[in-house]
């Protein structure tokens, strides 16, 4: 059996599906920082009901009568269909309002969450806060920068990018508000 030409085949397919499986964990934070709502929902209370159909143009004709029924392809019996999940409301939600660079929005259970992006020369960060807390969502370095992070108390948040004699820090801080200040240091 001759694998040989298979090897490199099988090398680029074993490269895709591991860049695949690293860019899905790395774009989950973001993708949950953009629904901060469906992320933190439960499932049927994430599920809507699909848009109606729409009747074709009537210039369209119709398409022919098919002269017998296809003989059905599966050998299963067929099942009782399963009744439509049941619509859930929640409670109404104030849209996203800015304030101050951060989007401030309220979830179904009352809180109060603000989220900023910082995009400085060595990277951007997402940072997240409630009330008394400070979350890093995501903290992305650019080429040639490394990324730390200090947090000495939950409503205190350094996050520091990093190149040789050269840095940047996002200084988060919750005082009854969301603070930020953003230093550069060296260059």
């Amino acid at each position: 059996m001759r694998l040989r030409g298979w090897v490199p085949v099988l090398g680029w397919c074993a490269a895709t599906l591991a860049s695949i499986g690293v860019a899905t964990v790395a774009l989950q934070p973001v993708l949950r920082t953009a629904t901060p709502d469906l992320a933190s929902a439960p499932l049927d209370r994430a599920v809507e009901a699909p848009p109606a159909a729409t009747a074709p143009p009537a210039s369209s004709p119709p398409a022919p009568p098919s002269p017998t029924p296809s003989p059905s392809l599966s050998a299963t019996p067929s099942r009782p269909a399963a009744p439509p999940p049941v619509a859930t409301t929640r409670p109404p939600q104030s849209p996203p309002v800015v304030v101050d660079g951060w989007t401030v929005t309220t979830g179904a259970d009352g809180q109060t969450t603000y989220t900023r992006s910082f995009r400085v020369g060595g990277g951007q960060a997402v940072i997240r806060m409630t009330p008394g807390r400070v979350h890093l969502v995501t903290a992305t370095p650019n080429p040639g920068y490394t990324v730390d992070t200090v947090q000495n108390e939950p409503g205190n948040l350094a996050v520091q990018f990093t190149e040789p004699n050269h840095y940047f820090v996002i200084h988060t801080v919750w005082q009854g508000k969301p603070v930020a200040q953003v230093s550069e240091v060296g260059g």
